[in-house]
């Protein structure tokens, strides 16, 4: 997977996120996969969160696609 602007898909998802105000602490790439030998991008660590983010969350994506 190649961007073609200079920031990555963390970075994207990042602000894609604090555009609907929200924050996830643990976004990251995964160290392991990104480490690897193997010819394969690199996995995105969403990591942990609270019901009050998951519940944002779930309400952006429902209003992305308008349900």
């Amino acid at each position: 997977m190649h961007c073609h602007d200079s920031t990555t898909p963390v970075e994207q998802l990042r602000a894609a996120l604090q555009a609907n105000g929200i924050t996830l602490p643990s976004l990251g790439t995964d160290l392991p996969t990104f480490a690897s030998a193997y010819a394969v991008p690199p996995l995105v660590t969403l990591g942990n969160c609270n019901e009050a983010t998951a519940r944002a969350l779930t309400a952006a994506l429902r209003k992305a696609v308008g349900a």
